[in-house]
């Protein structure tokens, strides 16, 4: 055993190699429109928004208006059995009113991870009812990311998610598809069998895989191949709902039609914790008949009534500000300024969709090197899988702040020119 300092803090970060992170973790303690302060004075543009969740930006004070009027009134109730909270009530119908399903049931709770939980829970359990007990078996996209519970790290398509806990899925009966072929996407449901599986899970773009935008014809062909095996198609729209793609959703920006929705992040800005999914009317009606059994779902705080106030509250600015044509806008501007850096000999690869970009570095360029360095120039960038540098600024963000961003990618590596790869990035 090495030994470790004297002091460290008592927070376990999520997602952190310790060693690596202790004394270089910044101290974010105060947020203003698109940016973040650290503890020591740092002003950083914030190029990530959060983890993809900012999207109206920070320190909203009709946010902190709202959660103070609504804290003062009830901060909540649960939704268990009989009970509900009105504004639990309130953001399942405004969800329902923007879906990309008709007719949607609403089952809420406290972010991405327990959205992807309840979403698979709901799939087994709903071929359990119907008389179909075989058909258990979850597929998933090589490269996916789907949060880090149980059965989100069983689908998950990145190894180093999966790897170290005794067996090779938590949850049995997972497999991993072609993130680019739909061809041998097919291959493998045939191999496994359409009679066994359960349900497809995809994101429309991938996120922390690599900001990776669906190949041509690929999104509608898991379309197809849910249509004529009668599988259910399950979008994780955690990153990709409530504006990031110019629309509400990525499956209307797509022309899918999903059975099930996983939402987070952007529903409430991040200024709650909250998520859920959206069921589709042949999935949610045969619990809701008279001898149906109880589908066993629910946290602590699902429905929890101040979260649910402030998702409100994003959405109304989200729709009083316009943001979803701003997306549209900034996916021009990103697409412009992306492509000018596409001739940089240093990037392998630009890739974009919607106010979501991705810089693939060739391997003799660290993206983890560059975004330390872009951190120190006053850019919050983050690197991925693949050697990306992932860019999602908020919808707030102006023309002028994205060009700037885009552009300190390239002045971060002239800065880091002769500087050591290290190991984990070649």
């Amino acid at each position: 055993m090495h030994d470790l300092p004297d002091s460290i803090p008592a927070l376990w970060s999520a997602q952190a190699h310790m060693p690596s992170v202790l004394g270089r973790q910044l101290v974010i303690d105060r947020g203003e429109g698109n940016y973040v302060f650290t503890a020591d004075g740092r002003r950083l543009f914030d190029g990530t928004a959060g983890l993809w969740h900012a999207n109206i930006g920070h320190g909203r004070p009709e946010m902190a208006e709202v959660a103070a009027a609504q804290i003062r009134r009830l901060e909540t109730y649960h939704v268990f059995g009989r009970y509900v909270n009105d504004r639990a009530l309130e953001l399942a119908e405004k969800v329902a009113s923007v879906a990309p399903i008709d007719d949607a049931r609403i089952i809420l709770n406290s972010g991405g991870s327990d959205s992807i939980d309840v979403a698979l829970k709901l799939a087994r359990r709903y071929w359990q009812l119907r008389g179909r007990p075989e058909r258990t078996a979850i597929l998933s996209r090589d490269l996916a990311y789907h949060g880090l519970h149980a059965y989100g790290t069983s689908v998950a398509g990145l190894d180093f998610n999966r790897e170290g806990y005794g067996t090779d899925s938590l949850v049995p009966d997972t497999v991993r598809f072609d993130t680019y072929d739909i061809e041998r996407v097919r291959e493998t449901v045939e191999r496994v069998g359409p009679h066994r599986i359960a349900a497809i899970i995809a994101e429309p773009i991938q996120g922390t895989g690599g900001v990776i935008p669906p190949t041509p014809g690929y999104l509608e062909g898991l379309q197809a191949i849910a249509d004529e095996h009668d599988i259910l198609l399950i979008l994780d729209e955690v990153i990709t709902g409530f504006g990031r793609t110019g629309e509400w959703f990525a499956a209307q920006r797509y022309g899918l039609r999903p059975h099930i929705v996983a939402m987070a992040k952007g529903i409430s800005s991040g200024y709650s914790a909250v998520g859920g999914i959206i069921v589709a009317p042949e999935l949610w009606r045969p619990f809701y008949e008279a001898d149906a059994p109880i589908y066993r779902h629910g946290t602590t705080y699902s429905g929890h009534a101040t979260a649910a106030a402030l998702a409100l509250e994003n959405l109304a600015i989200i729709e009083r500000e316009g943001l979803l044509g701003r997306v549209r806008e900034l996916e021009a501007v990103l697409e412009t300024e992306l492509a000018g850096l596409a001739g940089d000999d240093r990037v392998a690869q630009v890739r974009h969709a919607g106010l979501l970009g991705g810089i693939e570095l060739r391997p003799e360029v660290s993206a983890e090197q560059v975004t330390d360095r872009m951190v120190e120039q006053g850019w919050i960038a983050r690197p991925l899988r693949g050697n990306v540098i992932q860019l999602s600024p908020p919808f707030t963000t102006t023309d002028a702040e994205l060009r700037e961003l885009v552009a300190a990618v390239p002045t971060a590596m002239d800065a880091l020119r002769g500087a050591p790869v290290p190991a984990a990035a070649r």
